[in-house]
């Protein structure tokens, strides 16, 4: 297995893309009242939601899930549904932070015609309806954590990339380009709005990772094309450090891609 991408290496986020160039954050100060704030999560059943949430309570944080089916009587759940712009924005009151995880899969059946249109539209209204619902709120919250994605930049082979990059062309970054402007109105109303920018997040029970390697143990796996293409890789543990850490601190805002420090090739990621 390559050094890179041997168990228990600790990958970090910082300021870099597909290409990753090394700027650690180091300065700045930590939100008053950070601990033991009120977070609504949503996507909180998926890949990452699904192990953010206990993360975030062993924290001292109080969770709450937005959920897409009537919430259980005494649950933490507050209702909502983005397609029909529906939300409980009662239960949201006295909400200090949210992050936005929800939205369709992108690993789940072919990129048919309406399986994009599903991915656009489940990115940019789920947003838009937690921005508004939030910029609506009194007190407003201090914090949305609403994610894009690398995908961003497109592709840009070798070449080196940061936050301050230029948006790339394709499907996949045209989405993110309305994902991020979908979180405006939060902004808007005086709220912090960070936008983690994911790169491969790899973790055992789920994900892409989880995908891959049943063709692998099959031996049926292998490079893509010449397998030059760079992946830009995070794991699941040190992702979800990566989200607490942009609750936390009130002198990050804006985009923030959550990539470790060495991108591999997809040659190197596959042997």
């Amino acid at each position: 297995m390559p050094q890179d991408l041997q168990r228990g290496e600790r990958s970090v986020f910082c300021a870099a893309g597909c290409k990753f160039r090394h700027e650690p954050r180091q300065s700045g100060r930590q939100v008053a009242g950070t601990f033991g704030m009120n977070i609504v999560v949503s996507g909180a059943s998926g890949f990452i939601g699904s192990s953010l949430v206990p993360h975030l309570e062993s924290e001292g944080h109080q969770v709450t899930r937005l959920v897409r089916r009537r919430p259980l009587a005494g649950s933490a759940e507050i209702f909502w549904d983005p397609a029909i712009g529906e939300i409980d924005r009662a239960g949201l009151e006295g909400t200090e932070a949210a992050v936005h995880l929800a939205g369709e899969s992108l690993s789940r059946g072919r990129w048919t015609r309406r399986k994009k249109g599903r991915i656009l539209d489940s990115r940019s209204q789920g947003t838009r309806l937690l921005a508004t619902t939030l910029a609506g709120l009194t007190p407003l919250p201090k914090v949305l954590v609403s994610p894009s994605a690398i995908g961003y930049y497109g592709d840009r082979g070798d070449e080196e990339l940061t936050e301050e990059s230029t948006p790339g062309v394709g499907f996949l970054a045209e989405v993110c380009r309305a994902w991020e402007e979908a979180a405006a109105p939060a902004g808007e109303a005086g709220i912090r709005v960070v936008h983690p920018r994911f790169g491969l997040v790899l973790g055992d029970d789920g994900g892409a990772l989880q995908k891959m390697l049943l063709p692998f143990s099959l031996g049926v796996g292998g490079r893509l094309g010449a397998g030059h293409q760079q992946w830009s890789w995070i794991s699941l543990a040190d992702h979800l450090r990566a989200l607490a850490f942009v609750l936390a601190r009130e002198d990050i805002s804006g985009p923030v891609n959550l990539v470790a420090p060495h991108p591999v090739s997809n040659r190197v990621f596959t042997k």
